[in-house]
């Protein structure tokens, strides 16, 4: 497989344990093996990250922001599922 063959990976780091991983960027790579390692090498020199997720872009589905009121304002009228009535304990730092 020649390199302009090899398929793009997007590439999300957990910084800390129990917080979220985020997308950091992308990059080519032969398959998710060297997608990791490179990752480590390009995203996480400084120790930044505990986990490291490589997703080959073709296998992510996203919606289309020009439909995001169809796909979103049906749960406007369910407030219950807002945490507006909940009251966070002292000392919880993330939900």
């Amino acid at each position: 497989m020649i390199r302009q063959d090899w398929p793009l990976f997007e590439i999300f780091i957990r910084a800390k344990s129990g917080l979220s991983h985020r997308h950091v960027g992308s990059l080519h790579a032969s398959d998710s093996a060297m997608a990791i390692d490179h990752a480590r090498d390009l995203y996480t020199r400084r120790g930044e990250g505990v986990s490291i997720w490589a997703v080959e872009s073709k296998s992510i589905a996203a919606s289309d922001p020009a439909e995001s009121s169809a796909l979103f304002e049906p749960a406007e009228d369910k407030i219950y599922r807002h945490p507006t009535f909940y009251e966070v304990p002292d000392g919880v730092e993330n939900l």
